[in-house]
């Protein structure tokens, strides 16, 4: 084994800044997601900066990245025009004790953009979002209970979803109960659920689709459960909303939701998120309705005028450029030539790429065919090592063809030295440390 097998690459400062995280920062970072522990040991850029589809460490090196802050960037960084939006706005006030003009711009340009919701409410993040959404489906229903699909990975950091995961520590049992897992593409599994608590169902909760379609009729048949059960439907398009289309995918598969969440792409990077949905339910968070008040979303900086520019900018950047056909357009070139490096490699049946062409993730196969994490780790530090920063293949639209050719590339050098590891039926000493990590896990 010589030294382009092993990946001799290393971050100094990167590691001392991440040391400096861990010490002021519970997890070093503010999303397990980014944490260190995600990234071979001591290989976890600290980012100095971003521009278009790449970013540059505080070490000196330039990444082509991917999955962009875990899919929100999907403009790239510094959009020109959504950097413009949001300047135009910071000298005029950031936010003031009466509503802005701008929430009512931001709000009509929502609902043209995604005409199947009649009303929308903004925040800052995705669990502000999908927690007001569970709590109108509870109020409007009168049930305690909350259904969600347990195939999906994250719905919120509150109680009623964390309870379901390896790190419930903090969470009381009795939150937990209230919360049930349907199975993703299982009408069958599903209304058997409903059943067995019938009339206790506040919702379901899932997101529309994944790493696979929804099989033919699912979301139509789901819809069709709710309504015969008397729950309220909610879609999670924090990663569908415009990467599906620009209605998300509750406009390309053409079932309507009772409420539905967006945010990741919304904001190109900028906090904001939104809940959006039926004029009835929605309007119980209001003050136009004559039975009990909702405490939907109340949030200070839910409506900052920069950030509720940059939503503007970005929807009408997808609608005017076609963004969502460039994003297939640039996954479907790289899926292809990652499958076919794989398969020239001869680790075609390891290095396994998944989901939309806009939203491409990959698993990392042992000998055995099974997920593994060591394989992952040698993958991932050959990436990094040829300058490619990639969690996952979720392409932006500022990829160019050379960002894709060099991937390729790199990814065909990665699979080299994983064909080594597979014959030695061994990855260790391709790791040079710990192997990376599960966000959910009990132990730290």
């Amino acid at each position: 084994m010589d030294t382009e097998d092993t990946g001799e690459f290393v971050l100094p400062r990167s590691r001392l800044a991440n040391e400096r995280l861990h010490a002021m920062i519970p997890g070093g970072a503010h999303t397990y997601a980014k944490g260190d522990d995600q990234y071979p040991e001591n290989l976890a850029p600290v980012i100095s900066h971003g521009r278009g589809a790449h970013v540059w460490d505080i070490d000196g090196n330039r990444y082509i990245e991917y999955g962009s802050g875990l899919r929100s960037v999907s403009l790239g960084h510094a959009h020109p025009r959504v950097i413009e939006a949001v300047r135009r706005e910071l000298d005029r006030g950031s936010n003031f004790v009466r509503p802005s003009i701008v929430e009512v711009e931001a709000a009509e340009r929502f609902l043209a953009t995604v005409p199947t919701a009649e009303m929308v409410k903004f925040a800052k993040n995705g669990s502000d979002a999908t927690t007001a959404a569970v709590r109108l489906a509870r109020a409007a229903t009168g049930r305690p209970r909350v259904a969600l699909c347990a195939d999906h990975p994250f719905f919120s950091v509150d109680d009623w979803f964390i309870g379901t995961t390896p790190m419930s520590a903090g969470v009381p049992a009795a939150t937990d109960e209230l919360t049930v897992a349907f199975p993703y593409g299982d009408l069958a599994a599903t209304e058997e659920l409903l059943t067995r608590y019938r009339d206790e169902v506040a919702c379901l909760i899932l997101e529309p689709a994944t790493h696979t379609e929804p099989p033919p009729g699912y979301l139509a048949g789901l819809r069709e459960l709710a309504d015969r059960h008397g729950c309220v439907l909610i879609f999670d398009e924090m990663i569908t909303g415009f990467r599906w289309s620009e209605a998300g995918a509750q406009g390309l598969y053409g079932v309507v939701p009772d409420l539905s969440t967006f945010g990741k792409a919304l904001g190109n990077g900028f906090a904001v998120s939104a809940l959006a949905g039926r004029r009835d339910l929605m309007e119980r968070g209001g003050l136009r309705h004559s039975g009990d008040r909702v405490f939907l979303l109340s949030t200070t900086h839910g409506a900052e005028t920069h950030s509720l520019a940059a939503a503007m900018a970005v929807l009408t950047t997808y609608v005017e450029e076609g963004v969502t056909a460039r994003l297939h357009t640039l996954g479907e070139r790289l899926a292809a030539g990652v499958r076919d490096a794989a398969a020239d490699m001869g680790v075609g049946d390891h290095v396994v790429v998944r989901g939309r062409a806009s939203n491409l993730v990959f698993a990392t196969l042992d000998e055995n065919r099974q997920p593994s994490q060591q394989y992952r780790t040698l993958f991932l530090r050959r990436l990094l090592a040829g300058g490619v920063l990639a969690p996952s293949f979720v392409v932006s639209s500022a990829l160019g063809d050379a960002d894709i050719d060099h991937t390729i590339d790199v990814v065909a050098q990665a699979c080299a030295v994983y064909r080594k590891a597979l014959d030695a039926a061994d990855p260790t000493p391709w790791l040079a440390g710990r192997p990376v990590k599960p966000v959910f896990r009990r132990l730290a």
